[in-house]
Order: C-alpha cells, then sequence, then structure tokens
C-alpha cells in the first residue's frame, strides 16, 4: 500500500467585476474581434479596489473546505500559487491561513507563473506522501490586472483576475494507475528562457512592482512543444494511452494552443475544460478555477482521469495526472 492525495473539495472565486472586450477596444487600440481571432478571449474578470489576492484566495478556498465537508481547523498544509502577491513578504498564503483560521502548520508561497499551481499542488502532494500532512489546502490567486501595461494591447487584453482552490487529503492506494488520486506530477524550468516572459521590476532589481511584458511568438512556440513533452510524460509514468484521459483541464492562455494540444493527445474538444473565453489567462489561478467550474456543473465526476498542464514565465512548465 502506498499514500494517495486524493482530492476531496474544489471550490473558486472570480471578482464581481466583468471587463468586455468591447470596453477593452474603448481604451486600447484593438477589437473584439482582434482578440477573439488571436486568443478566444470574450471578456474577463477584475478585482476591485482594496481586493487583495488573499481576498480572492480566502473565498476560493473556503469553498473548497465547504466542498470537502471540513473546517479550516482539519488543514495542516497550505500551499499557494501566486505572481501577484499582497506583499513582499509575508506570503499571501499566511494570509489565507489567519482567515480561515487553520494555524500550526506551515503555511507558504510557490512562485511559477502560470504553471505555479501544478507546482503547488506537486508540492503539497510530496508533503502527504512524505506523511508530513494529511490534509492540505493548495490554492492558485492571482490579482494580474495590477502589474499590465494598459497601453501595451499585445499583453493586457489576455489577462485577469481570480482563484481556484482544491483541498487534499491522505488516502491508502494500491500504487496502480487505477488508484483514485494524483498518480503522477511532472515539473520542469528553462531559465535561458527568462526574458521572453517577465515582470520589468522586484525589490532587488528596481524597488517597484513592475509590468509584465512578454515576446508572444517566442512563448507560443515553446508553449506548443513543452505542454506536448510533459503531457507525453504523465502518460509513460503511468503506463495510460491518451484514450484513458476523460478531461484535459489545461491552464488557459490561449485557446489555439488548447486546441494544438488536444490534436496532439487525439483528444475531441468535447473533452476540453475551456474557460479562457470568460476567464481570460488567470495564471496559476486558470487550472483550479477552470476545475472547479467542471466538478461543479458536473463534467468531472468521481473516478474519472483528469489530466492538468500549464506553462508560464521562467519558463516553467508541468502536469498531473489525477484520478477524481
Amino acid at each position: 500500500m502506498i499514500t494517495r492525495s486524493l482530492i476531496v473539495g474544489t471550490g473558486s472565486y472570480l471578482p464581481e467585476r466583468v471587463v468586455t472586450n468591447a470596453e477593452l477596444a474603448a481604451k486600447v487600440d484593438t477589437s473584439d474581434e482582434w482578440i477573439i481571432e488571436r486568443t478566444g478571449i470574450r471578456q474577463r474578470h477584475m478585482a476591485a479596489e482594496g481586493e487583495w489576492t488573499s481576498d480572492l484566495a480566502t473565498k476560493a478556498a473556503q469553498k473548497a473546505l465547504d466542498a470537502a465537508g471540513i473546517a479550516g481547523t482539519d488543514v495542516d498544509l497550505i500551499v499557494l500559487a501566486t505572481a501577484t502577491p499582497d506583499r513582499t513578504f509575508p506570503s499571501t498564503a499566511a494570509t489565507v491561513q489567519a482567515n480561515l483560521g487553520c494555524f500550526g502548520g506551515p503555511a507558504f508561497d510557490v512562485q511559477a507563473v502560470c504553471s505555479g499551481f501544478v507546482y503547488a499542488l506537486s508540492v503539497a502532494d510530496n508533503f502527504i506522501k512524505a506523511g508530513q500532512a494529511k490534509t492540505a489546502l493548495v490554492i492558485g490567486a492571482e490579482t494580474f490586472s495590477r502589474i499590465l501595461d494598459w497601453e501595451d494591447r499585445g499583453t493586457c487584453v489576455l489577462f485577469g483576475d481570480g482563484a481556484g482552490a482544491v483541498v487534499l487529503q491522505a488516502a491508502p492506494g494500491d500504487g496502480s494507475s487505477a488508484d483514485s488520486g494524483i498518480l503522477t506530477t511532472h515539473l520542469h524550468a528553462d531559465g535561458r528562457h527568462r526574458e521572453l516572459l517577465y515582470v520589468d521590476g522586484g525589490p532587488s532589481s528596481t524597488q517597484t512592482t513592475g509590468l509584465l511584458r512578454m515576446h508572444g511568438r517566442e512563448v507560443f512556440r515553446h508553449a506548443v512543444v513543452n505542454l506536448a513533452s510533459v503531457v507525453e510524460e504523465a502518460l509513460e509514468a503511468t503506463g495510460l494511452q491518451p484514450g484513458d484521459i476523460d478531461w484535459l483541464v489545461p491552464h488557459q492562455a490561449n485557446r489555439r494552443i488548447i486546441e494544438g494540444t488536444a490534436r496532439k493527445l487525439g483528444m475531441a474538444l468535447e473533452k476540453v475544460v475551456m474557460t479562457v473565453d470568460r476567464h481570460a489567462n488567470t495564471s496559476a489561478a486558470s487550472i483550479p478555477l477552470a476545475l472547479a467550474e467542471a466538478v461543479s456543473d458536473g463534467r468531472v465526476q468521481k473516478g474519472q482521469l483528469v489530466l492538468l498542464e500549464a506553462m508560464g514565465g521562467g519558463f516553467t512548465w508541468g502536469s498531473a495526472l489525477v484520478r477524481m
């Protein structure tokens, strides 16, 4: 017998304010047609003034706890993925811990940009497998609207704010791919490409927050290659085939990238959870937001095999294969 990390609850939160492409087109040299054609995005949510990343994260986490039927005091680990923390320190996870009343266990942030949730999920899974935690909250939360250059039409139309969360609990498994829970995770990074997607500020370099900068074509090219390889890695590690996957829940960056990944897997788009049209790119929050939506509306069901994959600045990329 081995220990597996089961997803026993999912939750999400989107800020109330919805910003359409038409609203952006009134401020930036762009159009609804241009944005949809290149990205598939139609709208995004934006945090209200005074609404912090920790606020979004806390609301998503509470919904996940409610779905799992457990209290915050039952949580003994919080791993929060974000590239837009409340403050340089303390961690946003520490604030969420205080908000939820689950004191004492470790709480920390993981920064891998859009791959952050997969990174955080892997970290929490390893804590559980090592016997250092029994119940973990894994959260992806972002307020990317705070680091966008609103005069750069190539980037400001791409991103939105939101948060998603899952509750993991330790459970026994037999070590086969038929187990429930996280079956395998695979993480990668290549810092040689750090200048292709970055924020031009930081405490050590400029003593400012900075704004997002991206070389879109190069990012797109690397994404197609890296995501395909990390998906193959997950399948090879478990002896499974693309046809065994019930649902693909990808990072929601660009509809064309998502469709390209589905084609490589031979998956019909009906088996791909897609929220990019309504959420835009919410970085570390995009996968848990999409997963929570698909669980809530009944598409993703107990026993089904779900593949999570993402790529982000760094470059970082990763995958997780989970049986619900």
